[in-house]
């Protein structure tokens, strides 16, 4: 249980700096990476308890899904690298759910501020780029984490 609040309380760091700063600060993305991985070969299992495999397993996942996305632009470089620490310390269906939750909260929250702010067309496609991302992952996770306990 107290495993997952730090996941949470992690991702609540990164959400805010994101939200304030437009980027997440490496220490706490790589540092969180770095932590994983030494716990992942310490223990031979996540930080979420899944064997070290689906750790591996949800890591390159994470990397198959994010880097194209990085590279037309789509997310940052902190995102790679916050959904790459979230893969090491979780397992792989902590990862998708917590990217199905981001991509239904990041649509939700796209079409709510079209809907309120009148803009349509490409200037609200813009704006859509340029919101942050974690913040939406810690909503999702944060969901996976309570449906599962």
């Amino acid at each position: 249980m107290i495993h997952g609040v730090v996941i949470l309380l992690w991702l609540g760091l990164c959400a805010s700096q994101d939200i304030h700063q437009r980027q997440i600060a490496n220490g706490l993305t790589l540092g969180a990476a770095l932590l994983a991985l030494i716990y992942l070969s310490w223990v031979g299992a996540t930080w979420l308890g899944a064997p070290g495999s689906e750790g591996g397993w949800a890591f390159a996942v994470a990397l198959l899904l994010t880097l194209p996305g990085y590279a037309l632009g789509r997310f940052g470089a902190g995102d790679v690298k916050l959904l790459a620490a979230l893969a090491l310390a979780s397992s792989l269906d902590a990862l998708l759910w917590s990217l199905i939750g981001a991509a239904v909260f990041q649509g939700a929250w796209v079409l709510i501020r079209q809907r309120f702010s009148g803009r349509r067309g490409e200037a609200a496609r813009q704006a859509s780029k340029k919101q942050p991302f974690a913040p939406f992952v810690l909503t999702g996770f944060a969901l996976y984490w309570v449906w599962i306990h």
